[in-house]
């Protein structure tokens, strides 16, 4: 039985996902080795709690509940008794891989571990485990505590059971589990990303403007923002990020990230979290 959960990494992400399990009634203990990253993370999932206390969606009590259930913590070997663990670092492979391979280590042999990646292989990172078994993706979307989504994605060793444990935590966290095959941007990328980078191009090559092409997809396909307001709330650099993994694991020239998409990313304009990407936000 799931009682603690371990989240890895105090990023938008991460923060999301020790929000939604402590909600759900789950011990958390969110770990990053930067104090002040946890800080942050105090101050953001106490923020989001006061806006649905706000909106009558959480009570004054549940709120202090749930910050309650709360740990934040700077040392990984803190985990060593969770049941469920979920990764939510760098899209990075190797870092990725030598965290999973530190988890095998230190925590119990039948704790299943999950990554929150949005395009890396899951059979790659079991592989780094003596459990591949136990290792699953638990990709979420952001945000976290609002989209009700939680793409499910099988390595080629997962367990049917370790996947029938997670499709019944997201019942329990409120989401809806839907499982993805272990191929590269697996479901939700897959389809994105392209749409995305093709967004981009027809920028570059002055198909449209900025506001012109995410107006046509707002308005035309009932979107609830466009493609480039949505490059900027992902960050630009994960959006080039994914599609080289895309071109990298499939080969196929279209997932090629657009030279615009590479030069702004170059330039240190990765979207809301730097103030500056296809929009300012000063």
């Amino acid at each position: 039985m799931i009682k603690t959960v371990g989240v890895i990494g105090a990023g938008t992400m991460g923060n999301g996902i020790a929000q939604v399990f402590a909600q759900a009634g789950f011990d958390v203990r969110l770990q990053d080795v930067s104090s002040a990253a946890l800080d942050r993370a105090r101050g953001g999932i106490e923020k989001s709690l006061a806006k649905f206390v706000e909106k009558q969606k959480l009570t004054a009590a549940d709120r202090d509940a749930t910050l309650g259930r709360l740990a934040f913590i700077p040392a990984v070997e803190a985990l060593a008794d969770a049941d469920f663990v979920v990764e939510a670092i760098i899209e990075d492979r190797d870092a990725k891989r030598t965290l999973f391979a530190t988890l095998d280590r230190i925590t119990r042999p039948d704790a299943i571990l999950s990554s929150n990646t949005s395009s890396i292989s899951i059979t790659t990172l079991g592989a780094a485990t003596k459990r591949p078994d136990k290792v699953l993706g638990m990709h979420f979307m952001n945000p976290v505590p609002l989209m009700p989504l939680v793409e499910l994605i099988r390595g080629q060793a997962t367990s049917t059971e370790a996947m029938q444990t997670t499709v019944e935590l997201c019942k329990t966290l409120g989401k809806t589990g839907v499982e993805a095959s272990d191929y590269p941007g697996f479901i939700a990328n897959r389809i994105l990303m392209p749409m995305i980078n093709e967004a981009v191009f027809a920028l570059m090559e002055g198909v449209g403007t900025v506001e012109a092409i995410d107006a046509v997809m707002k308005l035309g396909m009932n979107h609830p923002m466009g493609p480039l307001t949505l490059a900027d709330f992902i960050g630009l650099d994960v959006c080039v990020a994914i599609l080289d993994v895309l071109y990298d694991g499939l080969g196929d020239p279209k997932y090629r990230a657009c030279p615009l998409l590479r030069r702004m990313v170059a330039a240190g304009q990765l979207g809301r979290k730097s103030g500056q990407g296809f929009y300012s936000y000063a």
